[in-house]
């Protein structure tokens, strides 16, 4: 069977006419598997979080489920726990789902009865509370849930697909990861790559907008070197926690005086250590900066300005030794492919009604989930779901800061209609390219 493509080399959707747009919600109604299974899933998936690089238990859990519909070909510890699993259902184009599983160093406060009591040990040695604060345990929920349907409603499409369980998205290596190790030598090249996150929304709406989606991330460690001493004779030494001060403050000027005040530029200082006690100034101080851009052009200027702030401002103190400058994660701006992104706004805008967004507003998060497609040339689409208590979405609507975000110890995305709309979103998007093979 000839694959028709779109002017730009994009499988075009052959939903119609074997599968109507009307009849694919009814066929995704009437097969929809018990979704209180995969709520449970989910509840045991947020009570034992693990944090990047240490998600075996999850993927095993992942693996497991897998195995058990007899259907899928998996492929386990790529790079690291990451695992991608294949199902060929004939002739057609391929499509890859894909769901990050890491969790992060919050100590839950949510007070759900499934609340994790778990601590783990950090790449920085040191143990730390572990929560899934970012709803990476909707993500693993739904995709395992959408691959059961895809299963069940086989019969109505034809094409490749593929599962990919990322780990290490938090510090933004999981995706190049599994690149470098061979993820594209196990599995078929997909012809386009999909993926969604819960966020602070009200669930049961969701949405997406064509271009940047979500914005580059770049995080940094800087040590700066003092002179410790008695607190009692500054004079005899250089002191890190005035130069760090002053750092952080001089830090902020980037965005309010060096950049284009049209442009989007964040830049967060977020943690500064030094010392241990009162009648001791320090000999070390360390800063944690976090810096958001959308445009590579502002990205390399922000990221110039602050190496010459630091140098400068150690100058200016009389350091004896250079500062260390540390880059900890790197993220990519996810991009949405122009043209992919308006084929899945059609059925996603008949599928869920005024419940979709197509113009949802850029993310100033970051993800790392378009290195499976960047890295191979391929396009991608990437869209948000809302995850609060619709009552509670309702009754905080003029004040959002009062709703739990992301990263937050309250963040607690409700089961539904969260985990549906999430297992219908993988599908109804799955859908978009996998084309019907009868004639």
């Amino acid at each position: 069977m000839k694959v028709p493509t779109t002017s730009g080399g994009l499988p075009r959707p052959q939903i119609l006419p074997i599968v109507t747009q009307k009849s694919l919600k009814d066929l995704i109604a009437a097969n929809r598997p018990d979704l209180r299974y995969y709520e449970s899933l989910r509840a045991q998936l947020h009570s034992h979080p693990e944090l990047s690089q240490q998600e075996s238990a999850t993927a095993a859990k992942v693996a497991s489920h897998l195995r058990a519909l007899k259907a899928y070909t998996i492929h386990e510890k790529i790079g690291g726990h990451g695992l991608a699993a294949v199902f060929k259902n004939g002739p057609g184009q391929t499509v890859a789902l894909r769901a990050d599983m890491d969790a992060l160093p919050v100590e839950e406060k949510t007070g759900l009865p499934y609340a994790s009591k778990v601590t783990m040990r950090d790449y920085d040695g040191v143990v730390k509370p572990v929560m899934h604060a970012c709803g990476h345990d909707i993500h693993v929920t739904c995709l395992l849930a959408a691959a059961e349907l895809l299963l069940k409603i086989r019969d109505a499409w034809r094409g490749t697909l593929i599962l990919i369980f990322q780990p290490d998205e938090e510090r933004g290596g999981g995706a190049q990861r599994m690149v470098d190790d061979g993820l594209y030598d196990r599995v078929p090249l997909p012809d386009i790559v999909l993926g969604q996150h819960v966020m602070s929304m009200r669930s049961g709406k969701l949405g997406s907008r064509p271009g940047v989606m979500l914005a580059a991330s770049d995080s940094l460690k800087i040590t700066l070197f003092g002179r410790g001493g008695h607190a009692s004779m500054p004079n005899r030494t250089i002191d890190p926690v005035v130069l760090a001060s002053s750092t952080v403050l001089r830090l902020q000027t980037i965005v309010s005086r060096e950049t284009d005040p049209s442009d989007m530029v964040v830049l967060s200082c977020t943690s500064i250590q030094a010392g241990q006690t009162e009648n001791i100034i320090s000999s070390v101080a360390e800063l944690k900066v976090n810096i958001r851009t959308i445009h590579t052009k502002t990205r390399t200027q922000v990221l110039a300005a602050v190496k010459r702030i630091i140098k400068a401002e150690c100058d200016a103190s009389g350091t004896e030794q250079e500062p260390l400058i540390e880059y900890t994660s790197s993220f990519p701006t996810t991009v949405n492919n122009e043209e992919a992104t308006e084929m899945l706004q059609k059925v996603f805008g008949d599928y869920f009604g005024e419940d979709f967004d197509s113009d949802l507003p850029r993310v100033n998060g970051s993800e790392d989930f378009s290195a499976l497609a960047n890295s191979i040339g391929k396009p991608c689409s990437f869209w948000m779901i809302g995850g609060t208590d619709p009552a509670t979405f309702d009754e905080n609507k003029g004040s959002p800061e009062k709703i739990p975000s992301n990263h937050s110890p309250f963040f607690a995305p409700v089961m539904q209609p969260t985990i549906r709309i999430g297992t219908d979103a993988m599908t109804a998007a799955a859908m978009t390219f996998l084309l019907e093979g009868r004639t």
